[in-house]
């Protein structure tokens, strides 16, 4: 057992866990944020996707040891005073889900995107989406609910 302590979504959390316990059972079984999915452990479906240090990182391929001292920001962290992130209200207005299980992962992935500067045409866009997979829709409207949120943001 080794103690890990981390920075997530803003609050400073320390619990002693297994070396190789990973950072998406951590967040869901320790922290109980459950929004951040288990989609297929194996690195394939992008629904466990979270910012480490700012940048998306799919929490099933990495140890929670290896975010010890780190900040970690889960989809329960992104709305800021009540208020949603500029990418879950496009996802909200553009109908960007069906049953919802990729849509946290969806979002992370989104808003990394839009802060890399990724250019916000839909063709970018796609080829951005390509870790994450969404088995219920065709992808248009999670595209266009990017291609927003992206234009809202200024980016």
């Amino acid at each position: 057992m080794t103690t890990v302590t981390m920075t997530v979504n803003g609050k400073t959390v320390s619990n002693e866990i297994e070396e190789r316990t990973l950072l998406v059972h951590f967040l869901r079984d320790t922290l109980m944020l459950t929004g951040t999915h288990i989609g297929c452990d194996t690195s394939q479906c992008g629904a466990c996707v979270v910012h480490v240090d700012g940048k998306a990182v799919k929490s099933c391929t990495m140890f929670a040891v290896q975010a010890h001292g780190r900040s970690v920001t889960t989809i329960e962290g992104l709305a800021e005073a009540g208020a949603l992130h500029p990418v879950q209200a496009a996802f909200r207005e553009h109908h960007g889900l069906q049953c919802g299980f990729c849509t946290p992962g969806m979002i992370m992935t989104a808003v990394d995107m839009i802060a890399r500067g990724v250019a916000a045409d839909r063709a970018s866009i796609r080829r951005e989406l390509e870790g994450n997979i969404c088995r219920c829709t065709g992808y248009h409207n999670i595209v266009s609910a990017i291609e927003a949120a992206a234009k809202e943001m200024g980016a």
